[in-house]
């Protein structure tokens, strides 16, 4: 301290002990900037009166703490008010992929994610029946009528392959897609996969079941947060539809699409096959619907049932044909409008 020319006290050295502690907890200034700081003070000639070191250039230095953009806040993104802005990427990130990937055109397969392929199904049986533990009639019912609806996952396998084969002969602006996840999506993306041809999984964040099966063009995995940005991207390109056995899920999307063709919110003809007709008359009965009023016998001409691989594959590929040979150029924007929105 004996460069330090004045004559205080030893309350002014413990006044500017005091400053110095200060100084260096400042989070203004660098650590060299503090340096060069206090070598100008001890080097000055310091009197009682002279001001603690912790008003040294501090004023003239502060640093105004960096400030991040509103589209890098993720806070914000992720807050009610960032909302809008969430729904807008769901819409534009997967336009912006369709169009960087030439599809204009989706054939769209919906169906149970729970539902597995005969080989899984059977394994699990057998397992069942040498478990020895108690099985219970109701976990072995299951697990038969499992084994039973597994030809619906080998039925999409084949109608998917058979579809992207056509689309590599027809149309390269056409691509299987489906919801991404296991079961009959599963199955559909990897008919495609056995095809060499570009298949979309349009995912959505649940807490089980779905996850992206392996077979989804790396390019053409999504992932949505809201259902209904999801259900606009399965129908604004489909140019038809199969659907095959399933729960909730697949009674939403098959009932939603429905109402749209028949209020005609949908400016295109767009074939339904409802996959498997025993299944659905169970499921559900429209002859009870059209004897209590609730629908009309012409809307029975909306879908139509299919219980094998051929006639699906001529219903729809009869249209498709049809479809691409009187298709016009289109103007602007490749994406068409085909809904009214």
């Amino acid at each position: 301290m004996g460069v330090v020319k004045t004559a205080c006290t030893s309350r002014t050295l413990a006044h500017v002990l005091s400053g110095i502690i200060e100084f260096f907890q400042s989070p203004y200034l660098s650590l060299d900037e503090k340096i060069i700081t206090l070598h100008f003070y001890f080097s000055s000639s310091l009197t009682c009166t002279s001001p603690p070191l912790h008003c040294y250039n501090i004023q003239m230095k502060k640093k105004t703490p960096p400030v991040t953009a509103a589209f890098d806040n993720h806070e914000y993104l992720h807050s009610r008010e960032g909302r809008i802005i969430r729904v807008m990427a769901e819409f534009s990130y997967p336009r912006h992929k369709f169009a960087s990937e030439g599809i204009l055109d989706t054939i769209v397969f919906f169906g149970s994610a729970r539902l597995k392929s005969p080989k899984v199904a059977k394994a699990e049986l057998r397992a069942l029946k040498s478990s020895t533990k108690k099985v219970s009639p109701t976990e072995l019912n299951k697990a038969q009528h499992a084994v039973e609806l597994s030809r619906y996952y080998d039925d999409a396998v084949e109608l998917s392959r058979r579809f992207s084969l056509w689309a590599k002969g027809h149309s390269s602006s056409f691509a299987i897609c489906s919801g991404g996840g296991p079961g009959i999506m599963e199955a559909a993306n990897k008919g495609a996969a056995l095809a060499k041809a570009p298949s979309i999984g349009l995912n959505i964040k649940l807490p089980f079941e779905q996850h992206p099966n392996p077979y989804i063009s790396e390019n053409l995995n999504f992932e949505f947060h809201y259902f209904f940005l999801r259900k606009f991207w399965f129908v604004y390109l489909a140019k038809a539809l199969l659907i095959f056995p399933g729960g909730f899920g697949t009674l939403d999307e098959m009932m939603e699409i429905l109402t749209l063709v028949q209020t005609k919110k949908l400016e295109k003809t767009l074939p339904i096959i409802l996959y498997g007709s025993s299944f659905w008359k169970k499921v559900l009965n429209f002859d009870y619907l059209i004897e209590s009023g609730m629908i009309s016998p012409d809307d029975l001409k909306l879908f139509t049932f299919c219980d094998d691989i051929e006639t699906a594959y001529k219903l729809i590929v009869q249209h498709l044909d049809k479809e691409v040979n009187t298709r016009k150029p289109t103007k602007g924007s490749q994406f068409y409008p085909l809904m009214r929105i």
